[in-house]
């Protein structure tokens, strides 16, 4: 019983693991959408987090018993379900503003430039020395 409890939170660790450095590196794309992906990945990863700090049990009720010989901690369990509801509003807000911003701006780019444009250098200038 304890060796698949170790190996079940190993792979849970794994799990958090994984979608944090999935959730960062989409976070950090020049794109909204897989920005958009990263940031519901990471929170994900918060959720998951934020349950497994309940301890992982099997077959326990989540409500004190005279009759159970322990219980799962309900306080982690309350608060995922308040993030579950705060991250899909959140994850909405954002994509509606990366709607806007493509309809005002005409590319779906974080910084607003278009596929061509060239970022200018430390000193405003950007592609043959013109200044920006």
């Amino acid at each position: 019983m304890l060796e698949s409890l170790l190996s079940m939170e190993a792979l849970i660790a794994l799990i958090i693991g994984v979608l944090t450095a999935s959730g960062v590196y989409l976070a950090l794309r020049a794109r909204t959408f897989p920005v958009v992906i990263g940031l519901t990945l990471l929170s994900y990863a918060v959720n998951l987090f934020l349950f497994v700090t309940g301890r992982l049990t099997v077959g326990l009720p989540p409500v004190i018993s005279d009759q159970a010989a322990g219980y799962a901690d309900p306080l982690p369990q309350a608060l995922v379900l308040t993030a579950i509801v705060i991250s899909f509003g959140m994850t909405a807000f954002i994509i509606m503003l990366s709607l806007k911003a493509r309809a005002e701006l005409g590319t779906d780019q974080v910084d607003g430039r278009l596929d061509g444009d060239v970022a200018p250098d430390e000193h405003g200038a950007g592609r043959g020395g013109e200044r920006g």
